[in-house]
């Protein structure tokens, strides 16, 4: 057997609206943008190393992605807090949140990431106050890694009141969220058998589930899960539980496979860049569950923030294509109300305009804001003509200072800003857009942008 220990995300828990690469599903039951919170441990280690040789990489193909935001600190004075904000600013940017839920009791079997709950009655508890703030948009919820693959620590009568807490977690969460999209762990594709696995999903309680979830923290290949979520969802029939749908851990599966632990082994890459455009019926979403660089417990600190994992799993990636405009999910289909505790508090719903004509356009678009801050998303479209690469510059107001950007390169002097494209996304056709983004200090603003092409 091939456990699978979990890293625990570590993060600041302050949830901003971010920019996300805009999606229309093909295939699947999700579509939209997902959310990528902007205060994550990738994002912090490259504000604070500018001069790192690493950050670029780092910076363009790791901080640049959504990947999971993780409720691994079982609290109960502070998870509702918690959820609110990073709900709340992915509601107002109308993007797709992931969270993974993380706190079941005896976790990990007392692994490299045990902890959780005291008892399944506090976990319970713990689960009312999540759903209670899932807000009423589509959020995705990868349900407690490890808790049914997992269960060689678990005696039958521990078993059963597991399946019975996970049964009763999915019915309290949809119940919050009827648009909550909740999977259930299935754990990869070189663990538990298709037909095991299946059995063990109907006792946890699939049935009221969205469907299922495979490879968080492994590194097996897309191609080897997806038959093996092929074999579950026909097992699953056998058994009849119907309609249920895969969503697959990419986060660092592009590389070598086998031993599970990724601390010290430099095959890993990072798989396929987040999406719910999956092209397949049967898989709602690539996501990146494990957020890369973050490590597994073996050599460092289970959670940790690793800057030569995250090097070893970038350096060699592609580049992630170049971002669309942000697609906002349809009012009539998800209602707009936003926890209240959202840390954004005046966004902008539309950009400013952005001038007619001329080699290219930039119009910006403020996402979040909070006490004393704000994020921006920066649109540039070409104009009639290709371009080979553009430039946007704009003067700050007074008392406002940017402390991160990317997918792009900026530069301040003074009041001065100037964005300019990385090598990814500076070629434009005509009329093809590029997004960057960017967090600040000071009031929101929409200033009147320059944009120069080349």
């Amino acid at each position: 057997m091939t456990r699978v220990p979990l890293a625990v995300a570590a993060g600041l828990l302050i949830a901003t609206a971010a920019v996300g690469f805009a999606r229309n599903a093909a295939a699947g039951t999700i579509s939209g943008t997902l959310y990528r919170e902007a205060d994550t441990a990738a994002a912090r280690w490259v504000a604070a190393n500018p001069s790192d040789s690493r950050m670029p990489v780092i910076r363009d193909r790791i901080a640049s992605q959504p990947s999971s935001h993780w409720l691994a600190s079982f609290n109960q004075s502070t998870v509702k807090a918690e959820i609110s904000a990073y709900v709340g600013g992915a509601n107002s940017a109308g993007q797709i949140p992931v969270l993974t839920v993380y706190g079941i009791t005896n976790r990990d079997c007392g692994g490299a990431s045990s902890g959780g709950a005291p008892d399944l009655a506090q976990y319970q508890t713990w689960i009312s106050n999540v759903a209670s703030v899932l807000g009423d948009r589509t959020v995705v919820i990868v349900l407690e890694p490890d808790s049914i693959a997992l269960q060689t620590c678990l005696s039958s009568s521990d078993l059963a009141a597991r399946n019975q807490a996970l049964r009763t977690a999915v019915q309290t969460l949809k119940s919050g969220n009827p648009n909550a999209k909740v999977y259930l762990d299935a754990g990869h594709s070189a663990w538990n058998s298709a037909a095991d696995q299946a059995s063990r999903l109907v006792a946890a309680g699939i049935g009221s589930a969205d469907g299922f979830y495979s490879n968080v923290s492994n590194f097996n290949s897309t191609s080897a899960e997806a038959a093996y979520g092929r074999s579950i969802i026909s097992a699953l029939s056998g058994q009849g539980v119907t309609g249920k749908r895969q969503v697959i851990d990419t986060s660092r599966n592009g590389g070598a496979s086998g031993d599970w632990c990724g601390d010290d082994n430099t095959d890993r890459r990072i798989g396929q860049y987040p999406t719910v455009d999956t092209g397949d019926a049967n898989i709602d979403g690539y996501l990146w569950v494990k957020p890369p660089g973050e490590a597994d417990g073996c050599q460092y600190a289970a959670g940790s923030f690793q800057p030569g994992l995250a090097y070893s799993l970038a350096s060699s990636a592609q580049n992630p294509p170049s971002p669309s405009p942000s697609t906002p999910s349809s009012p009539s289909s998800s209602p707009s109300t936003s926890p209240s505790a959202s840390p954004s508090s005046s966004p902008s719903s539309s950009p400013s305009s952005p001038p007619v004509g001329g080699a290219c356009a930039a119009a910006l678009r403020i996402t979040g804001s909070w006490q004393g801050g704000f994020q921006g998303e920066v649109t540039v479209t070409a104009g009639a003509n290709a371009i080979n690469g553009w430039t946007v510059t704009w003067t700050l107001a007074s008392g406002q200072s940017i402390s991160q950007a990317w997918n792009g390169t900026l530069t301040t002097s003074g009041s001065a800003a100037t964005v300019r494209n990385v090598s990814w996304n500076g070629a434009l056709t005509a009329g093809k857009t590029a997004q960057f983004g960017f967090l600040a200090n000071g009031t929101a603003s929409t200033p009147a942008l320059t944009c120069t092409a080349s």
